[in-house]
């Protein structure tokens, strides 16, 4: 594929929205209607494993204090918490969320420069961040193509790409299983726990949107057709990814 050529990261989902054009939109107003009972119910999906896996896949990427990062889709901040507790400094660690409720909600718990943006048209300099890091909001953005230029764009050289997502099993019975828990057991808790009607929709189309997503392959060929000198991707029980890129370092004379 050419790396000016859209790719989204799934087909449109006519359950939630008529067309792709209206994702955008979509995605952004779910988000802020929910951003006040995420932590709550990501609690519940992760049974209070998700802090200490995304701290050791922080570790594991490279980032070390002294860095500075980038936390891409900050949401309350589950990812940039961690990247802190590594760094050391909170002017270090900045966030951007296209979510104004999100970004609000994350204000009261770090105190963080934050920005407000899209994922593919970064409000940074280029060439300003050590790292770069995601969590599990890669199902969300417009372009997979777009979205890793803007990465590559504004890490220095030598930096680093980190990204973590849930893709659905390839075994059928795992597969099944995890459909089960996901798309209907969480969201039903979701709404039990919360009494809000959003939060199931939004769990739905959590799972939707792993179902749908395009193949690791494919993703991992958009890091490297970004620019990437080096791309890869751990796996653990199947089922979560930290997918990698690592930014040419500078040339010396």
């Amino acid at each position: 594929m050419k790396p000016d050529q859209p790719l989204e990261p799934h087909p449109a989902l006519p359950d939630y929205y008529p067309d792709l054009a209206q994702r955008p939109a979509f995605v952004r107003g779910l988000f802020d209607r929910t951003a006040g009972y995420y932590d709550r119910v990501n609690r519940l999906f992760s049974f209070g494993s998700g802090s200490w896996y995304r701290h050791r896949a922080l570790l594991q990427a490279g980032l070390r204090p002294g860095m500075t990062v980038l936390d891409v889709a900050i949401g309350t901040g589950l990812v940039a918490r961690q990247a802190l507790a590594i760094t050391g400094d909170p002017q270090s660690v900045v966030g951007l969320d296209v979510s104004a409720g999100m970004l609000a909600e994350v204000g009261r718990l770090l105190k963080i420069p934050l920005l407000q943006g899209l994922m593919e048209q970064l409000p940074v300099a280029d060439a300003r961040f050590d790292f770069v890091s995601m969590g599990y909001a890669l199902r969300h953005v417009a372009d997979l193509n777009a979205t890793f230029r803007e990465f590559h764009r504004v890490l220095r050289p030598g930096g680093t790409l980190l990204i973590l997502e849930i893709t659905r099993p390839a075994q059928p019975f795992k597969r099944a299983l995890l459909k089960f828990y996901m798309g209907r057991l969480i969201p039903l808790l979701s709404r039990l726990t919360t009494g809000n009607r959003d939060m199931h929709t939004l769990m739905r189309y959590y799972w939707d949107t792993i179902e749908h997503c395009v193949p690791p392959e494919t993703i991992l060929d958009a890091i490297r057709t970004a620019g990437f000198a080096e791309a890869g991707c751990n796996v653990e029980l199947g089922l979560f990814r930290a997918y990698f890129g690592r930014k040419a370092a500078a040339a010396t004379n």
